[in-house]
């Protein structure tokens, strides 16, 4: 099961469209993941109307219509991984013990909010993705997302792409 993770889009304040790499993989992929922070409402319309199979949340700076449609976090087993998806997961420093803490049923997180790619593994195997951002690096030095690949109920495989500058 092939997988494409992103967040922080912030369309259209950051960009007005995603980059084509990521609509590219956006359609190929299996499941498309978003991590919140859509802002604009048009983006979720279009991502459902592209993907094969999307799960979303909503994130801080997401408004009453976006709220109305998604959840605050989504769990969702694919392919007998267990998954979990929020936008915020406090500071970096003990995020592993206190995600490990919040979610002890769950084999991986994907969350976005910081815009930096991050992958790590907590206290007891979970598993702490996030994709970074596809329109707004801040500090970082590219704009990114993830594909990941999910075989027999196993995260096997876990990419992050640095986008091109516009």
């Amino acid at each position: 099961m092939r997988l494409v993770l992103t967040a922080d889009t912030h369309l259209p304040k950051r960009a007005r469209d995603l980059p084509e790499p990521l609509w590219t993989a956006i359609e190929a992929a299996d499941v498309v993941v978003h991590a919140g922070d859509w802002v604009d409402e048009a983006l979720l319309d279009a991502m459902l109307a592209r993907s094969r199979r999307l799960i979303g949340v909503y994130g801080n700076n997401d408004g009453p219509a976006l709220r109305a449609r998604l959840p605050e976090v989504a769990r969702v087993d694919l392919d007998g991984l267990r998954v979990a998806v929020v936008h915020e997961t406090g500071p970096r420093t003990g995020r592993e013990q206190r995600c490990a803490a919040g979610y002890p049923d769950v084999d991986l997180l994907v969350f976005g909010h910081s815009h930096i790619p991050w992958d790590t593994e907590a206290p007891g195997g979970l598993r702490l993705l996030n994709p970074g951002s596809p329109t707004d690096r801040r500090s970082q030095p590219h704009a990114t997302y993830l594909e990941a690949e999910i075989t027999e109920g196993r995260l096997t495989s876990v990419r992050l792409h640095r986008l091109p500058r516009p």
